[in-house]
């Protein structure tokens, strides 16, 4: 049987693997040290939890999954194994993080995102400036799709359903629907233009959207 820590308020039945910490306590000062945790959560072994964050219902995790105190995440979202949330990121609804992603503090990623594995998301533009008060990590926004190994810097922007290819360093906005890629990475086309031999209409996106997404809005 789970002990469930009187901090850790869990509604209604989650599936909890051997050796999973729940609340764990955070050496920082925060307000409210309640972790919340939505229903029909799969948490696998070697899942940590802080204490102090939101979660919605359908969380999944491989193993070894860390997510830190303050972080407001939304329903139906899977992190994959040996990944990190680091403290006061905003997760939306339906996000897929894959494995070795890691994603700094204040960071906030919108729905339906997409990231692949091996991601690294930084918030420090000046790493022991003195003078560097405020951390931002950047903004990606709904529906954006991030390759293997790409590196986000702090601040960037990455717009509504935009493409970045794998290994890219993404140091500037992305404009919504683009497809980016290279160090730095840069406008190639539009995500319209891509061709898929496996679509049946021979498109990998319309309107930005892949298959799935469209017939969910049908």
């Amino acid at each position: 049987m789970f002990d469930i820590p009187p901090h850790v308020q869990i509604d209604g039945s989650v599936q909890i693997d051997d050796n999973v910490i729940l609340g764990y306590m955070t050496g920082r000062p925060i307000p409210d040290f309640t972790l919340r945790l939505g229903t029909n959560a799969h948490l696998r072994a070697g899942t940590i939890i802080y204490a102090g964050s939101t979660i919605g219902y359908g969380l999944e995790t491989g193993h070894n999954v860390i997510i830190r105190e303050e972080n407001i995440i939304g329903d139906d979202v899977g992190i994959w194994s040996n990944s990190v949330i680091d403290y006061g990121c905003r997760v939306g609804n339906r996000v897929r993080i894959h494995s070795n992603v890691y994603v700094a503090q204040f960071t906030t990623i919108e729905d339906d995102v997409f990231i692949a594995p091996g991601v690294t998301i930084a918030n420090d533009p000046h790493p022991l400036c003195p003078d560097c008060t405020r951390e931002q990590g950047p903004t990606i926004k709904k529906g954006a799709r991030i390759g293997v190994n790409v590196t986000i810097l702090p601040g960037v922007v990455i717009g509504e359903y935009a493409l970045v290819g794998a290994g890219s360093v993404v140091t500037r906005d992305v404009p919504p629907k683009a497809v980016v890629y290279g160090n730095p990475a840069r406008v190639a086309k539009l995500v319209d233009e891509l061709v898929c031999p496996h679509d049946p209409e021979g498109r990998a996106y319309v309107n930005g959207r892949d298959r799935r997404a469209r017939q969910h809005e049908k």
